[in-house]
This record gives structure tokens, C-alpha cells and sequence, in this order.
């Protein structure tokens, strides 16, 4: 990793400090407005603010003037640059409830290395908790303090914590036994976003699952899961860094067990 020369966790910090100023000028105040939405198959209303556009555009020109060397892939201005080392932004990662006042939004900061993700930053600049990883391990910072985190293990299937973000693409998804997933567990919730993914790490949900996720949405968190302790693949067990229909589990036995569920029933 060193030929790289990657940048250390400050930096992650560094960027999370711009993108939380920036996102934080237009919570929760009568300016911000929708500028476009991006319909996708399973949501007609994925909106765009001028607070996602300002986040990442003064991402991108900080790592531009330390790191000119770097790619970025970012949700709102698409690839710039080539090389092995690539950042990966998602500038507001929960824009709906971001609109409704809800602090479960997040700045998604990623890096890849040769296309595999590295180091990960999820920041919730509104009640100051942060979640990363880098190569000492998975961590989470707020009002009380730093710690490390680290997910549940030894979970039986019928006493876990499922969590999806939302119910609506379940009927366009018939092929995927979700609904089968959800009698065999303790109980589903949905609304997290990206911060039921933390709450994976930290230990206080064992799955989540998400049916298409685009790569800014995953790249920052699976070092954050996965140096905590747990999994993250797609439907067929592979790497995640490529988006898709997306399992994560802090207990790798039930993985499996789930992977069967959600593909056979």
C-alpha cells in the first residue's frame, strides 16, 4: 500500500470537515431546494440539492490540489482522472430524509486501491458522530469520545436485527426472498440509510440489505464493515466496490445462511 502512497485517516477527516460545512448551510433552512431528480427503478423521487453539488465540488478540489494524481468518482460530476488509487464521494448520501429535516443523511467518503476499497469515512455533521476505517482498524468518534468498533457475532438467525432502507423495491425484486428473510429474523426495520450500515459495524444491527446500490453508495462503508468484523458481498458472494444487490452482516456463519435465503427461499 505504501507505493501508493496513500493518504492517512487526517485526510478523511479533512474531507468530512468540507463536506459537513458545506451540506450543513442548507439543512434544515427554508434555501434548499431540489435542483433535478434522478428517478431509478425502484424510486421515482431520488432528488438533487444544491448542497449534494456544493459538498462534492469542494471535495473534489481539495483532493485535486493535495492529491492531482488521484481519480475521483463522485455521484453529482462522474469520473475525472485515471490511476490505481480512486476516490469515491457521495457527497449526501440520504438526500430524501435530508429534505425531510432527518439527521439520517451522511458525507460517504471512500478510496479504492487497484479497484478494491481501502479506507472509508461516514459523517453525520448535524449530531457530530463520524464512523472510518483505515488500515488501524474501524472506528467511531462523537460527543463522548473515540472507539473502536466492532460487530456482533454468534447470532442466531431467529434473534436478528434486518434492516433495508426502504419496502418499495421488495414486489420489483419478486427473484430476491426477502420477504421470506424477514419471517426467519427477529424483526425488520427500514428508514436507516446509510447509517443502519454503521450501526452494522458498531454492533447494533446484524444485516442489512439493500437491492441496487450504486458504488459511492457502498465504496466508503465496506472498509468500515469489514475491519470491524463483518461481510459485505453481492447476491453471488462477490466484492461489492461495483454496486449491485448488496448483503452486509456483521456475523460472517450467518452470511451464508442468509445468501441461501435471499437466493433460493
Amino acid at each position: 500500500m505504501n507505493k501508493h502512497s496513500l493518504p492517512d485517516s487526517f485526510f478523511l477527516h479533512e474531507l468530512a470537515n468540507i463536506a459537513g460545512k458545506a451540506s450543513l448551510e442548507h439543512y434544515r433552512t427554508n434555501e434548499l431546494t431540489v435542483l433535478e431528480n434522478k428517478p431509478k427503478a425502484d424510486y421515482r423521487f431520488d432528488p438533487v440539492t444544491q448542497a449534494d453539488k456544493l459538498a462534492e465540488k469542494l471535495m473534489r478540489e481539495h483532493i485535486e490540489h493535495i492529491y492531482p494524481n488521484h481519480s475521483i468518482m463522485g455521484e453529482e460530476y462522474g469520473i475525472t482522472g485515471e490511476g490505481p488509487i480512486q476516490w469515491v464521494l457521495d457527497p449526501i448520501d440520504g438526500t430524501r430524509p435530508f429534505l425531510c429535516g432527518l439527521p439520517l443523511w451522511a458525507n460517504l467518503i471512500g478510496l479504492t486501491v487497484d479497484g478494491t476499497a481501502t479506507m472509508g469515512m461516514m459523517s453525520q455533521p448535524y449530531i457530530g458522530e463520524r464512523f472510518w476505517a483505515d488500515e488501524t482498524g474501524s472506528w467511531t468518534s462523537n460527543r463522548q469520545g473515540q472507539y473502536r468498533l466492532q460487530t456482533r457475532k454468534n447470532v442466531a438467525l431467529e434473534q436478528a436485527i434486518l434492516h433495508t432502507t426502504s419496502p418499495e423495491p421488495i414486489e420489483n425484486h419478486p427473484n430476491i426472498h426477502f420477504t421470506e428473510l424477514t419471517r426467519k429474523v427477529l424483526m425488520t426495520r427500514y428508514g436507516g440509510e446509510c447509517y443502519a450500515m454503521a450501526m452494522l459495524a458498531a454492533g447494533r444491527i446484524d444485516v442489512c440489505f439493500e437491492f441496487a446500490l450504486e458504488p459511492y453508495d457502498i465504496v466508503p462503508l465496506i472498509p468500515i464493515i469489514e475491519q470491524a468484523g463483518g461481510r459485505v458481498t453481492t447476491l453471488d458472494g462477490n466484492r461489492v466496490e461495483k454496486g449491485g444487490a448488496i448483503l452486509a452482516t456483521g456475523c460472517p456463519i450467518l452470511h451464508e445462511q442468509i445468501l441461501h435465503i435471499l437466493n433460493h427461499g
